[in-house]
């Protein structure tokens, strides 16, 4: 039985085709696949997929929507705007590419949280700035649309063709929906990696402290102190932070102790 190209609307990103690769034949999605579409990146966001996972599934869906030659997805951390999905292959950019607030037609959008739709001559744009790292930056098309959550601007959804394009109100609206959705989705991965950040410095800040109470204690150097601390912590089956804390309160008890005690 022939598959219904419609339902394969992700294995060829970018358009749905039936027929072999060299006789392809574009199948818009109608207003329900576009709604159920919409929904299964709403399902897995509910169901806790990885950033990355989700990203690609938008990257997909736009990709089918506009039926376009290219499609990015850029992601706001700390200042910086760092390319974290492409439907081309990108190897050497994705994860790598960083663009400044304001910087190109992409930082523009970002720093306005408006999109930008130019329909040809994207590279005559006074916005416009070139990257060697991206043929795209030869494309004649481009749309630009801010990821937002609670009006925070979180990452930018890129979209580009090759020849003249004009993007219709509904597919910038499509683009925008799709937004709307990941957004809260990326602000979450950017608090969790903050907190991830604090946990990882507060650790380090423990262990450095239970080291010089060891060095102080036992007159031995910071190599010997941090011998102590990984040996007891592989002994005990305990995390290096879970006994530098121990030796804290043991230090602290023993202060409290001494000050305590008649003279």
């Amino acid at each position: 039985m022939a598959s219904n190209p419609i339902l394969d609307w992700r294995v060829l990103p970018g358009a749905l085709y039936s027929g072999g690769m060299d006789t392809q034949t574009y199948f818009p999605l109608s207003e329900h696949q576009e709604i159920d579409v919409l929904h299964e990146i709403g399902e897995r966001i509910a169901a806790a997929n990885p950033l990355h996972m989700i990203l690609k599934l938008v990257v997909d869906f736009v990709s089918t929507v506009v039926k376009c030659d290219s499609c990015f997805v850029y992601v706001m951390e700390g200042n910086e705007l760092i390319l974290r999905a492409s439907k081309n292959p990108h190897a050497e950019v994705v994860d790598r590419l960083k663009l400044r607030m304001g910087q190109g037609i992409t930082g523009w959008v970002a720093e306005h949280k408006k999109p930008v739709a130019i329909a040809h001559g994207a590279a005559l744009d006074p916005r416009f700035q070139s990257f060697q790292e991206l043929p795209e930056d030869r494309f004649e098309a481009f749309l630009s649309v801010p990821v937002l959550c609670r009006d925070n601007l979180v990452g930018v959804i890129n979209v580009q063709h090759r020849e003249p394009h004009a993007h219709s109100r509904h597919e910038i609206r499509l683009i925008s929906t799709v937004g709307f959705l990941v957004g809260p989705e990326i602000e979450l991965a950017r608090i969790e990696a903050r907190t991830t950040s604090f946990e990882l410095s507060e650790a380090r800040l423990v262990v450095e402290t239970a080291k010089g109470i060891l060095r102080h204690n036992l007159r031995i150097d910071d190599a010997e102190a941090a011998h102590i601390l990984q040996t007891e912590s592989r002994e005990r089956h305990k995390s290096m932070k879970d006994v530098a804390e121990a030796i804290l309160l043991a230090d602290e008890i023993a202060r409290a102790h001494a000050h305590g005690s008649p003279s």
